[in-house]
């Protein structure tokens, strides 16, 4: 049974960081790559960011230079520090992990992010 943990979410103010983690069950190997989606309030899901395995790295046009995703091979967690937040960042935060691009991936229970102006 894959499980995805988030943690981290939480209220800020405009301006402010917060860091939210991943917390994958097995090797993060197993996956052919991880990423961070968020919903918004009555909008669908988004891509935030995404890396591989191999480190790549790619992010939504608008997060670039705000927004940054790291793994931890040795705790099998990939993580995203967001800055400079703004109130459009308000959403529910998952972590998505696929075994292959042809694979939806698996989903974690969403963090709710919420940044106050």
């Amino acid at each position: 049974q894959v499980q995805l943990v988030e943690s981290g979410g939480g209220l800020v103010q405009a301006g402010g960081s917060l860091r939210l983690s991943c917390a994958a069950s097995g090797s993060i190997f197993s996956y052919s790559d991880m990423g961070w989606y968020r919903q918004p309030p009555g909008n669908k899901r988004e891509l935030v960011a995404r890396i591989t395995s191999g480190g790549s790295t790619n992010y939504a046009d608008s997060l670039k230079g705000r927004f940054t995703i790291s793994m931890d091979n040795a705790k099998n967690t990939v993580s995203l520090q967001m800055n400079s937040l703004k109130p459009e960042d308000t959403a529910v935060y998952y972590c998505n992990a696929r075994l292959g691009t042809w694979h939806n991936g698996y989903w974690g229970q969403g963090t709710q992010v919420t940044v106050s102006s």
